[in-house]
């Protein structure tokens, strides 16, 4: 194995200013710290931000949302056993995943003591036909999905697919989480929020943004459903810790936050079509604006001898296998995903590297 591994398992937010504004609001902060800084935090004290939070997500289509909607939490991770919290009864709940789907999603479940069921997806996302054969099978409580940036294969679900989901978490009475902590730069579409209000719990974060660091997330609840979203979220935290609800407060309020994302979106745009330049001759997904590409291999690759083939090259990749449910069956593909503190030079060597794999298959898996 090469020494100095090229690191492309998680995206990384590229540094691109956020310690100059963190240090600014900081020393904002600190004029500030001898009031309200000695006693339990409240979830009633974090209006001004659940507002903040509405506004920063206002590029999307929504559905009816006001400040009273909003949960504020410690991270996505945090938001989505937030809402398992919420949602699910009984001893053994049920709770619907994608075949392929971000493996935070399980681990919630798990913790929720919850059986996980698998849905079918295709380059748009989740099977409306194979979801409602598992509603009418199963009885499920809660659906998680992605609608913008399927985590791991990049598909977007179009307008038409989005109303057939919908439809069918109204007919069999699910609660759906929708992942939006990735997505695309910019959308027109409704979100599956828009469409279902009334059972739609939108989770989003900053990871992926501006700082992965500060662990602040949030969801959109149902409408209505804020309340009973924020006293989970008291039980577990009382609220955000001040100097995270502060520092985040100032950021939104100054325009720091939206300079950041927009720094950090171009930086990853550039980035992106570097990859497409190198790999493009390849089967590869992607979309604008997130920070992760989807490369189905090519014959005589298998996911899991590529990825340590790549990681003797001294690059790592995730292969399909990790985001497939146990059991499940994970197609011969890898994440690749967009490294953005990695200097740009060491970025294209590693890229470089599984070309020369992709182009090289091992002649014994050939066909």
């Amino acid at each position: 194995m090469r020494t100095g591994a090229i690191e492309m398992r998680p995206p990384q937010v590229p540094e691109v200013g956020q310690a100059e504004a963190f240090q600014e609001a900081l020393t904002v902060m600190a004029a500030g710290t001898a009031r309200g800084w000695t006693d339990y935090t409240s979830q009633s004290g974090e209006y001004a931000l659940r507002a903040e939070v509405l506004r920063w997500m206002g590029d999307r289509i929504l559905g009816p949302a006001t400040a009273d909607d909003i949960m504020l939490t410690h991270g996505g991770q945090n938001a989505v056993g937030l809402m398992l919290d919420c949602c699910l009864r009984g001893d053994r709940p049920v709770v619907v995943l994608e075949e392929l789907a971000y493996p935070g999603f399980r681990y919630a479940a798990r913790s929720a003591r919850a059986e996980v069921v698998a849905v079918e997806i295709d380059q748009y996302g989740v099977v409306p036909e194979t979801l409602e054969a598992i509603c009418r099978r199963h009885g499920p409580q809660v659906l998680c999905l992605t609608c913008e940036a399927q985590n791991p294969t990049t598909g977007r679900m179009p307008v038409e697919r989005r109303m057939q989901i919908a439809r069918i978490a109204r007919d069999y009475d699910l609660q759906v989480l929708e992942d939006d902590c990735y997505s695309v730069a910019e959308s027109d579409l409704p979100t599956l929020r828009a469409l279902a209000p009334e059972r739609v719990w939108m989770v989003g974060s900053i990871s992926k943004t501006i700082s992965a660091a500060m662990r602040f997330g949030f969801v959109i609840c149902p409408a209505g459903m804020g309340e009973a979203g924020r006293l989970s979220a008291q039980y577990g935290f009382f609220a955000l810790a001040r100097p995270v609800s502060d520092l985040m407060l100032h950021l939104f309020r100054s325009g720091a936050a939206e300079e950041i994302r927009a720094k950090v979106q171009a930086e990853f745009a550039l980035r992106l079509q570097i990859v497409v330049n190198r790999l493009g001759g390849f089967d590869l997904a992607w979309q604008p604006g997130v920070p992760f590409v989807w490369l189905n291999l090519p014959q005589g690759w298998r996911a899991s001898s590529f990825s340590r083939m790549a990681e003797a090259e001294g690059v790592m990749v995730r292969s399909a296998d990790e985001y497939a449910l146990v059991g499940g069956r994970a197609p011969h593909a890898i994440r690749l995903a967009i490294p953005g503190a990695l200097p740009l030079c060491e970025f294209e060597t590693g890229l470089d590297r599984l070309a020369g794999l992709l182009a090289n298959p091992p002649s014994a898996l050939a066909v």
